[in-house]
């Protein structure tokens, strides 16, 4: 403890600085007195030179290679680097805006949604009877009967999709796509989404389409409206999300599903191409590729989306990954207006994982890192 003299003269200073406050304020109208720049220059640190070898020797975290530079990315926090292809799970593309690494981000892990069945019906909006549950109906069971005798007649047509009948199981598959959107912040939504701020409804025209747009058969139409309205009742495809630490989010069948199956309708919000094309969202779909191309227009699920937003793409540049297509992705015109549909292009098995072609219009999307 300091002696009580000082203290006392410690004192005495403090309540002499307040009095030199008060007597020596300056007057509103006084000028503001700074450091001038040589002062300031003449205490600072010297900075350390950077030269331009300073990114010589970067190399990748995980390979330890500093070849393929151009596909390595800098951490905005560490700066340290990383190949695209060495990421997990992979990387596509360079983003536009920041990025950080896994040390800096972290773990992820994924919290799996409530098995509760009020939550799903709450979370996907189903709309059932009260003596419903989940079950399918008899009338829908009747349709799908006369949509199958249909296919054996003409070949080729879409098949709605069956789905799960054991309901715990349905439940099982609901939550796996609902934990899936929570953990990338998005909405569910089984239909094209038009905002305000991005494009009106009346802009989705097929007949801008470059060279015209392949008109969805009547049959094929009932099988789409039949399987909006087994979504809507909680009747979902044979589907379940699951987290792969190389893919990423993927989808695999929980059931089998035959060839020419109507798995899904690619959904989300649309806007004009133009206003995405330095868009960090990995999933865009083309919707309207117009003549003009300030008309076209791409789905981009990046708020809302259905189970499509998971299912992942070949890799397109070498024979194995072509081998792994089992879905095609196929655009019609549905009167009058652009849809795009995930159709099974050969049967799909249980435990199967689902791919498609993310290349099948525009041949831009990068895939040569795909597993």
């Amino acid at each position: 403890m300091a002696p009580p003299s000082s203290c006392s003269a410690a004192g005495n200073r403090k309540s002499n600085c307040r009095v030199r406050k008060r007597t020596a304020a300056p007057s509103p109208s006084a000028p503001k007195k700074f450091r001038s720049m040589e002062e300031i220059m003449r205490v600072a640190l010297p900075a350390a030179p950077v030269s331009g070898e300073y990114y010589v020797d970067l190399r990748c975290q995980e390979c330890r290679s500093g070849d393929r530079e151009e596909e390595i990315l800098l951490c905005d926090n560490c700066d340290q680097g990383y190949h695209l292809y060495c990421l997990r799970p992979i990387v596509v593309r360079v983003p536009s805006g920041p990025w950080f690494c896994p040390s800096c981000v972290g773990e992820r892990s994924i919290k799996r949604f409530p098995l509760v069945q009020t939550k799903i019906i709450d979370f996907f909006r189903i709309q059932m009877a009260n003596d419903e549950k989940c079950c399918p109906s008899q009338d829908g069971k009747k349709r799908k009967r006369r949509s199958i005798v249909m296919y054996k007649k003409r070949r080729r047509r879409l098949l709605p999709f069956n789905p799960t009948e054991d309901l715990a199981l349905r439940l099982q598959q609901m939550s796996s796509l609902a934990a899936a959107l929570t953990a990338m912040n998005m909405e569910f939504s089984n239909e094209l989404t038009y905002l305000p701020t991005m494009v009106d409804r009346s802009s989705n025209q097929a007949n801008l389409e470059k060279g015209g747009m392949q008109v969805l058969p009547r049959e094929d139409k009932e099988a789409l409206e039949l399987c909006k309205t087994m979504n809507k009742r909680g009747e979902c495809p044979p589907l379940l999300v699951v987290f792969d630490p190389i893919e990423g989010f993927t989808v695999q069948a929980d059931g089998l599903i035959r060839d020419m199956t109507l798995v899904a309708e690619y959904t989300g919000d649309v806007d004009y191409l133009k206003n995405r094309e330095h868009d960090d969202c990995d999933s865009m779909m083309t919707l309207l590729l117009a003549t003009n191309p300030s008309d076209t227009l791409v789905i981009c699920p990046d708020k809302r989306g259905n189970i499509s937003r998971f299912i992942n793409g070949i890799n397109n540049h070498t024979r194995d990954g072509r081998k792994k297509q089992n879905l095609k992705c196929v655009r019609y015109n549905v009167d009058g207006e652009c849809r795009v549909l995930l159709v099974a292009c050969r049967d799909i098995y249980r435990g199967e994982r689902l791919y498609y072609d993310y290349n099948g219009y525009e041949k831009e999307y990068p895939t040569h890192n795909f597993v």
